[in-house]
This record gives structure tokens, sequence and C-alpha cells, in this order.
């Protein structure tokens, strides 16, 4: 106990602001708003979500996307824009790869 405390001070500090954007998960939420205009559909959708998919997405943010941007600089799940006939379409940096 007298080193894990320290320990965990020392980590505290440096790991301070390492966290990223968490964009897959911040993806996941504007998709699961825009889901069903229905206020009861949208909290069905909300609360599968919230269950299932939340905790993916933010482990893996804070455990595999967010440690490829502090490492290389550029987040894999970052959105690019490409015209397709008349329209924009956006689609994943790592689509794209």
């Amino acid at each position: 106990m007298k080193r894990f405390i320290p320990t965990l001070l020392i980590a505290s500090i440096l790991l301070t602001g390492c966290t990223g954007p968490f964009q897959l998960t911040k993806n996941l939420h504007k998709w699961q708003r825009n889901v069903s205009e229905d206020r009861w559909a949208e909290e069905v959708v909300f609360i599968g979500c919230a269950i299932i998919a939340y905790p993916i997405t933010t482990l893996g943010d804070a455990l595999i996307f967010n440690s490829i941007e502090f490492w290389g600089g550029e987040n894999p799940i970052q959105k690019a824009s490409a015209p397709v006939g008349n329209e924009m379409c956006l689609r994943s940096v790592a689509e794209q790869m």
C-alpha cells in the first residue's frame, strides 16, 4: 500500500490530458440521437446503446483509437469528405486505407 498511492499519484500526473476526443463514442451518440422522431423509440435505442454499444465504443476509444491518435497524431475515426456525383459522401479515414 505504501507504493500504490505514490504510483497512482505519479500515473495521474503523467497521464493527464491523454484522453483524446472519444470520436467513436461521439459518432454513436450523434447516430443514436437521430434514429427516430418518436421519443419512445429514441429511448429504447438509447437503452440498447447504453447497455451494449456505449461500453464497447468507450473501451475501443480509450484503449485503441485515442492511443493511435496520441502516438500517431491522427485519429482513424475522423471523418473525411469526398465528392460523389452531385453529393458529398462522408467516410472514415480508416475506410480510405
